[in-house]
C-alpha cells in the first residue's frame, strides 16, 4: 500500500513506521523533520508544516495514496484542513482520536466503542469528539473516507506511563523512587487502568489500513490487560529493583492545588482517575487475530532499561519534586491536626 502518514515519528506512530517500513509498503511522512535520523532509509520524507497548505500541496504534486494518517490533529481546524487537502487524494482517511473522549463518568466501566462521548473535565477531549463529529459528518454527508481510532494509554521506551508527574514527564517520579521517597497516587489506587505497548498497537491499526470494514467506523485498540494504578506503580519499582512507596491523595486535592499547568482536572478528573475496561472486540472481528502480547511488567522492564541507558531521557524535574514534597507535608500535617 502507499500511505502517507502526518507525524510518524512520536510514541505511538514510530512503532507505524517501522512496521510499515519493515513490510516495504510505500511510506511517506509528512513532519518537520526533527527526528530524521530515526526514520527508517526507505521511507520518502516530505519536511514541510502541515498548516502551510501552499508548501504541502507543492511538494505533494499529483500524488495518490491508499491511506492517510492523522496523528497529531487536535482541532477542529486541523481536520477540516486535512480534508480540502486530501478529498481526492485518498482511499481512507485514518484519524487518531483518545479514548479520554468516552464520557466521564460512562454509564458502565466496560468500554466499547458505542460508548457515549462527552467529557466535561478535559478541553483536549472535548476537541477530539469535535474532530470525530466532522469526520462523520463528511463521510455521511460527501462520503469522505474516514476511520477513527480511539487509543487509550499507550507507551514506548522512552517514557514510563504514571499518573502524576510534572510538565518534564515520568523521570522525576523514577528518581523519587530510586531514592526512597514517596511518589504521589490519585486516589486510594485501586482504579483500573489500561496500558498499551506501542508495537502491539500497531499491528492492531495496521490491520484497519486499506480495510473496506474500516471506512465510516471507530475502533478502540488497548492491551486486554486491566491493571489497577498500585500494580502499574509496583510494577514500575520492581523493573527500578526497589521497594515502592505510594502516597495515596484524592484526585480533586491534587487538581486543586497543582500548578494549573499540569492540568490534572483533564489528565486525572477527566481520564486515569476513572476505573475502565475496554473491550476490543470490533477490532478483533475487523482485524482477526489481533492481540496485544506485551504485558505492561514486560514493557516497563524496557522502559526503564532504555531510560537508564540514555541520560538524555533523564531529565530531571526539581519544580515538580518540591511540589509532591509539599502535597505530602501538608496531608501529613492536616492528618495529625485531626487526630488532635
Amino acid at each position: 500500500m502507499k500511505i502517507l502518514m502526518i507525524g510518524g515519528t512520536g510514541t505511538i506512530s514510530s512503532a507505524i513506521t517501522r512496521q510499515l517500513a519493515a513490510a516495504d509498503h510505500d511510506l511517506w511522512l509528512l513532519n518537520r523533520g526533527t527526528r530524521k535520523s530515526e526514520v527508517p532509509k526507505n521511507v520518502r520524507q516530505i519536511i514541510a508544516d502541515i498548516d502551510d497548505e501552499k508548501e504541502v500541496l507543492r511538494q505533494l504534486g499529483d500524488e495518490q495514496f491508499d491511506a492517510v494518517c492523522e496523528f497529531i490533529g487536535f482541532l477542529p481546524t486541523q481536520v477540516e484542513r486535512d480534508i480540502r487537502l486530501f478529498r481526492n487524494r485518498t482511499r481512507q482517511y485514518v484519524y487518531i482520536s483518545s479514548a479520554s473522549a468516552y464520557a466521564k463518568p460512562a454509564s458502565s466501566h466496560l468500554i466499547t466503542e458505542g460508548t457515549a462521548l462527552a467529557n466535561p473535565y478535559w478541553e483536549y477531549s472535548r476537541n477530539k469528539i469535535a474532530c470525530e463529529e466532522l469526520l462523520m459528518n463528511e463521510y455521511r454527508t460527501n462520503g469522505f473516507p474516514a476511520t477513527i481510532i480511539r487509543p487509550s494509554h499507550t507507551y514506548c521506551e522512552r517514557a514510563v506511563p504514571v499518573s502524576v508527574h510534572g510538565l518534564k514527564g515520568s523521570w522525576q517520579v523514577l528518581r523519587r523512587m530510586m531514592e526512597g521517597k514517596p511518589v504521589l497516587v490519585h486516589g486510594d489506587g485501586s482504579s483500573l487502568w489500561t496500558l498499551t505497548w506501542n508495537e502491539d498497537f500497531a499491528r492492531g491499526f495496521i490491520g484497519l489500513l486499506g480495510n473496506p470494514k474500516a471506512i465510516g467506523e471507530a475502533f478502540q485498540i488497548m492491551s486486554d490487560e486491566s491493571l489497577t494504578w498500585n500494580q502499574i506503580y509496583e510494577c514500575v519499582a520492581n523493573a527500578l529493583n526497589v521497594k515502592a512507596r505510594l502516597y495515596h491523595v484524592a484526585s480533586d486535592f491534587l487538581a486543586a492545588v497543582a500548578p494549573k499547568e499540569y492540568d490534572f482536572t483533564g489528565n486525572l478528573t477527566g481520564d486515569k482517575s476513572v476505573t475502565v475496561v475496554f473491550d476490543c472486540t470490533k477490532l478483533k472481528r475487523a482485524v482477526p487475530g489481533f492481540q496485544a502480547v506485551t504485558r505492561f511488567d514486560e514493557g516497563v522492564r524496557r522502559c526503564v532499561a532504555y531510560i537508564l541507558a540514555h541520560p538524555e531521557l533523564q531529565v530531571a524535574d526539581p519544580e515538580f519534586d518540591a511540589w509532591c514534597d509539599r502535597v505530602i507535608e501538608a496531608q501529613e500535617k492536616a492528618k495529625k491536626e485531626i487526630e488532635g
